[in-house]
């Protein structure tokens, strides 16, 4: 019966288009325990579950460093045209 079942099945299609990579990683037991959990909750395998942890580090860490070039090409623009900057008092009067 098991058998007859398994042979109804369709095949599994990969989900994975482009080329990747196999890595062994070695985790403490609570932390992969609870990698467990979270991907049974995201109903994903823990595999999938670093792959995308890591992609979304990998992007945020690109997008700060980005922003960061960014800033730092800027040129510095001086508070006041003469470069004669206000003192405290000035700047904090009301």
């Amino acid at each position: 019966m098991v058998e007859e079942q398994l042979a109804l099945r369709p095949p599994r299609a990969s989900c994975y288009t482009d080329l990747v990579r196999n890595v062994t990683i070695s985790l403490d037991e609570e932390t992969a325990r609870w990698a467990r959990i979270e991907a049974a909750k995201r109903d994903t395998s823990v595999s999938r579950l670093v792959g995308e942890l890591l992609r979304r580090h990998m992007r945020d860490t690109e997008a700060y460093e980005r922003a960061q070039r960014a800033y730092t090409r800027r040129a510095n623009t001086a508070i006041s045209p003469d470069g004669i900057y206000p003192t405290r008092d000035e700047v904090h009067s009301r």
